[in-house]
Parts: C-alpha cells; sequence; structure tokens
C-alpha cells in the first residue's frame, strides 16, 4: 500500500541518517588529533553553521524542491552530514564515556516513546502548536542563558528542552504512520520531509541528553 511504503522510505532514510551522523560523531570521539583540532580552530564550527541553516531552511521551505528527485537526496545527504560535523564538534567538549551513554540512553529512549506512538490511542498530533509555541519559548529560554551562569537554570532548560522533544518524536511518528490519528495528513511524497522531522527529534534529544549528563559530573 501507498502508507506502507511511505513508512519503509522514512525508516530507511531515517537508518541512513542515524548511521552516517554516527560515523562522523565517531570521528570526533576517539580521534585525539581531531578533537584538539577542532578545540583549537572554533572557527570550523562557525563556518558549518550558516552552511548548516541554509541547507535546512531550504528543506523546510521548499517543497517542490523536497519532493524533486534527486534533489531531495542530494539536499538531505548534504544536511546529514552537516549536521553529523555540528555534533562532533559539540562532542569534542565532552568525554568519550558522556558521549557513549548519551547514545544509549537516546537510542532507548527513541525506540520507548516510539513504540508508545504505535500504541497509544491519544493523539499527539493535536498539539502540533503547543509544541511550537513551547519550542519557540525554549529558544528564547537558551538565549537568555547565554548571558546567566546559573547551574539549575540550566539543568532546567536541558530538563524542557528533553520533554519538548519527546513529546516532537510521539508526534513525527503517529504523523509518519496515519492510521486513527486524525491529523495524520503527511503527503505521500513527503518522505524526506518525514525523515528529516523525525531525526531532528533524536538530534535534538541527544543533545539535551548530553547536556544533562554533562551537568551531573
Amino acid at each position: 500500500s501507498v502508507s506502507s511504503a511511505f513508512i519503509v522510505k522514512v525508516l530507511f532514510l531515517l537508518s541512513i541518517q542515524l548511521l552516517i551522523t554516527g560515523a562522523i560523531v565517531s570521528l570526533f570521539v576517539f580521534w585525539k588529533a581531531l578533537r584538539s583540532w577542532v578545540v583549537k580552530n572554533p572557527w570550523f564550527t562557525y563556518t558549518l553553521l550558516p552552511a548548516f541553516f541554509v541547507v535546512f531552511i531550504v528543506l523546510a521551505c521548499c517543497g517542490n524542491l523536497r519532493r524533486q528527485v534527486p534533489a531531495n537526496y542530494i539536499l538531505l545527504g548534504l544536511f546529514t552530514v552537516l549536521q553529523g560535523l555540528l555534533l562532533g564538534t559539540v562532542s569534542v567538549f565532552y568525554h568519550v564515556e558522556e558521549v557513549l551513554w548519551a547514545t544509549a540512553a537516546t537510542a532507548l529512549v527513541t525506540l520507548s516513546l516510539s513504540l508508545f506512538a504505535l500504541q497509544t490511542k491519544w493523539d499527539f498530533t493535536l498539539l502540533n502548536g503547543m509544541l511550537f509555541v513551547l519550542l519557540f519559548v525554549l529558544i528564547i529560554y537558551g538565549i537568555i542563558l547565554i548571558f546567566i551562569q546559573a547551574y539549575w537554570l540550566h539543568l532546567l532548560y536541558a530538563g524542557l528542552g528533553t520533554v519538548i522533544f519527546s513529546l516532537y518524536l510521539v508526534m513525527d511518528v503517529q504523523l509518519m504512520v496515519g492510521g486513527r490519528h486524525h491529523h495524520s495528513d503527511l503527503d505521500p511524497e513527503e518522505y524526506v520531509f518525514a525523515a528529516l522531522n523525525i531525526y531532528m527529534d533524536i538530534i535534538n534529544l541527544f543533545l539535551f541528553i548530553l547536556q544533562l549528563i554533562g551537568m551531573g559530573r
């Protein structure tokens, strides 16, 4: 069926994205020379950021391009590589053990929430508007924390981020599978968009869990 083919495409793309991201981050985690180079050369991260946001905006806003083969695959691949590199530059500021624990915790949470999303009768797609507002508040909160160095405020920020992206993950999984969730109306040609949404949920979940673990040193 169309729905089954859509889900298979999304999960395949998501698996490839996570494998590529994991491979790239592993280089930054285990290659000591690279870790040292990134710390000494912050320009590398600052160069990646604008490229990352440009590709992300194109994928998020250009629906026609997002459905056009092979442009959609090329953009998604480029986005995944850039995201992997950015994650790598973040990981160098954490201990190897912390990154590994965060990876394991993210995998466990992702699996648990995905199974919950498939089994529950609650329609989390109804929370789309509320989650968008919470995400906006979280972004403003994060900007304020740049100027405030209070441990408990940063801990609260990481905790809120973890909760918000956990809810986003449940919602996006329900959007992917459709079925009884009556607000699940993704176009069958939007497999790249669906994969991108779930991928970003998992990546952000990882980043906030990593912050929580790092703050527990």
